[in-house]
């Protein structure tokens, strides 16, 4: 991406891990069938996303969202506060967060976040082998045992009327997600542009580069218990600056393929 013809060039790059620590991430080669499998403590993943629970919780503890460690409200632009009412009305009314806090964060329920969902068997009655459930395209339903547990909690079929469903409390603690048991989500952003770094709410498009320095330059998803605090995974979007003061990327010489993206 270019600011004029001596502005600054970007390389987006992407990682993630089973923390915030970035020495335990791994880059993501985007636009390859290289998986990044990332396991914890807790639960172990493959992006984007199949997951295996070590432990039990409940739909409402687990939340997919972004937070920063510094903060940003010198940096935000008029409206800010607006525009979350904005998101929070029409986009998630399940999100919560602050974004002027000195942690800022927005954090959202991931059943009624989460684009599609599928709830499939336990791993000892799936007889997949780890590569072939994490390559599967993901669809919104259930397969094997996982077929009855959406049936006997009357969880739609359609992914929109899922996600309204989940917005009740009750229903997402009501929801566990069981140790052993094999979920698989996609989830996506359209309000966030990758290609010119732009965050698009409607009326309201902020150019993130406007407001990046050598403290503001990533965007971090993090998936978590919110009553434990508990990580699950973290990936990391970092704008690289290809002149001036270039922050150093990631090495990875354990995959092929590309795991940045040049923006002009």
């Amino acid at each position: 991406m270019t600011s004029g013809d001596s502005g600054p060039r970007y390389k987006l790059q992407i990682t993630a891990g089973p923390t915030y620590d970035t020495s335990t991430h791994s880059l993501v080669h985007v636009n390859t069938d290289t998986n990044l499998c990332i396991e914890t403590e807790h639960a172990k993943y493959s992006l984007a996303i199949s997951f295996v629970p070590k432990k039990g919780l409940t739909g409402n503890d687990l939340v997919l969202g972004n937070d920063l460690d510094r903060p940003i409200r010198d940096r935000l632009p008029p409206g800010s506060s607006y525009a979350f009412k904005f998101i929070k009305w029409w986009v998630d009314p399940g999100l919560e967060g602050d974004i002027y806090a000195d942690k800022p964060y927005i954090y959202g329920p991931c059943l009624s976040s989460w684009n599609y969902f599928r709830v499939c068997g336990k791993e000892d009655e799936t007889g997949n082998s780890e590569a072939e459930i994490h390559e599967a395209v993901v669809e919104e339903g259930g397969e094997g045992s996982g077929q009855a547990v959406r049936e006997e909690l009357q969880i739609p079929d359609d992914n929109g009327l899922r996600q309204k469903f989940f917005l009740d409390e009750q229903k997402r603690k009501d929801f566990e997600f069981e140790p052993g048991r094999i979920y698989k989500a996609d989830f996506g952003n359209p309000y966030i542009g990758f290609s010119d770094f732009t965050i698009r709410i409607p009326g309201f498009p902020v150019p993130v580069t406007k407001y990046i320095d050598e403290k503001n330059h990533e965007l971090r998803y993090i998936l978590k218990n919110k009553t434990t605090g508990d990580i699950y995974f973290v990936v990391l979007f970092t704008l690289l600056m290809q002149n001036g003061a270039e922050v150093e990327p990631l090495k990875d010489e354990s995959a092929s393929g590309e795991a940045e993206a040049e923006v002009d």
